[in-house]
């Protein structure tokens, strides 16, 4: 299951990881949110223990929100050694997702 990122534990559980954290920023009235969420739990089962997959909702979590300029979602962040290095912003198909993974992990 993606992990529940929130404004308390991003900094320890995405900036201080060595591992590809890929963050889905959504809210429960985006309905593309919605659609995407399925794929987001099928890539942290498949990708479990290799890549962190993980997801913020920017209704609870506007701090992190902020801090990475979220103005559309859903945006997925990919995350490394603390730094942005891609992102998808809108509902988009699951080997964008897996193409971006495979890319940077």
């Amino acid at each position: 299951m993606a992990l529940e990122l929130t404004d308390a534990n991003f900094q320890t559980e995405v900036l201080e990881s060595d591992k590809l954290t890929v963050i889905d920023f959504w809210a429960e009235w985006c309905g593309p949110c919605r659609a995407i969420g399925p794929v987001i739990e099928e890539l942290s089962k498949e990708y479990d223990g290799t890549v962190k997959i993980g997801k913020v909702n920017v209704d609870n979590n506007p701090q992190v929100s902020m801090n990475y300029g979220i103005t559309s979602i859903p945006a997925i962040l990919f995350v490394k050694n603390g730094e942005v290095v891609d992102k998808l912003v809108g509902a988009q198909p699951k080997a964008n997702f897996v193409k971006k993974i495979e890319a940077h992990k």
